[in-house]
């Protein structure tokens, strides 16, 4: 199928990276490349860099940018960013966007197993070429850790409950499609649970896409590693679409503009001192406007630092 992404907070990414025509930039999730092509479209003599772990969104990418002779595409995680900026940017670079929802594409193309709407094979990985997958979490993981997972990841009060439906559904056979899935899931949820709020599978299918993918445990690493790639007055934007992915963005960018460990009693013997200072002190959200033409950014959050 076509790739598909939409492009969220388009406008505010660009104008929080203050583009210089001569930078070097990074777009770490490509997707569907709206994001980088803006950029690009912003540079003269500057360079972008554009990873993407998924090679469907690197193949669209080419294609969308064939125009462009200053970009160099990487197939890798983003946890990488370190040395692929040492690699292609040794001096460093000018601005790094990072947009960490799943793109449309992914969550539409039924084969890559990522939504409980459509009937697919359990997947979920982002890079095709990584070994765990959906499968592997679901069928190979001991009760308590499926239990963990869920409840962490996906912040899901019945998450005892799903693991232990789990485990005994595939001790019948594995459990091998997102919709045999999704029919345990709403099993083990009691039914006035399944008649208030979202899609009873939301919260599973999000934390085990989380599990496979790393999502969570590579965030704040990443900005280090960013931020340390970055040039003086280089900036770092990085959107969100949940609270566990927010909440570490928004610790990390603390830690590193306030950096002291010393006790707020005594005077600072520690000697660190704020590498960046925060440009966003509340995260910018989506328009009106915006939500109602892609209902998928409502959860969107926009946080940009710059370095000192």
């Amino acid at each position: 199928m076509e790739f598909k992404h939409v492009s969220v907070l388009l406008e505010e990414c660009i104008e929080a990276l203050n583009i210089k025509e001569n930078g070097i930039y990074v777009d770490c999730t490509l997707g569907g490349a709206g994001h980088t092509k803006e950029i690009l479209k912003r540079l003269r003599d500057g360079k972008l860099i554009g990873i993407d772990q998924d090679t469907d969104a690197l193949n669209n990418a080419r294609d969308i940018l064939k125009d462009y002779d200053n970009v160099v595409l990487v197939h890798s995680n983003f946890e990488n960013i370190g040395k692929i900026i040492e690699e292609h940017a040794p001096q460093g670079v000018d601005g790094i966007l990072m947009d960490l929802g799943v793109s449309s594409y992914q969550l539409d193309e039924g084969e890559r197993g990522f939504s409980y709407m459509k009937d697919a094979p359990l997947d979920m990985r982002m890079n095709r070429e990584d070994v765990l997958s959906a499968y592997d979490v679901v069928n190979g993981y001991e009760e308590a850790d499926i239990a963990r997972v869920i409840r962490d990841y996906g912040e899901e009060k019945f998450a005892k409950r799903i693991a232990g439906f789990i485990v005994k559904a595939r001790e019948e056979k594995p459990i091998a499609t997102t919709h045999e899935l999704v029919d345990i899931i709403k099993a083990a949820i009691p039914a006035k649970a399944r008649r208030e709020g979202p899609h009873p599978a939301k919260r599973t299918f999000q934390a085990i896409r989380i599990e496979v993918n790393r999502e969570l445990t590579i965030i704040r690493d990443t900005i280090l590693d960013a931020v340390e790639g970055l040039k003086p007055e280089g900036r770092l934007a990085i959107i969100t679409f949940h609270s566990l992915e927010d909440r570490i963005v928004k610790n990390t960018y603390k830690e590193l503009m306030f950096p002291c460990t010393c006790p707020t009693s005594m005077p600072c013997i520690c000697g660190k001192t704020a590498t960046v200072k925060i440009l966003t002190r509340k995260p910018i959200l989506p328009g009106e406007e915006e939500i109602e033409e892609n209902p998928r950014s409502r959860s969107a959050k926009l946080r940009v630092l710059e370095k000192i």
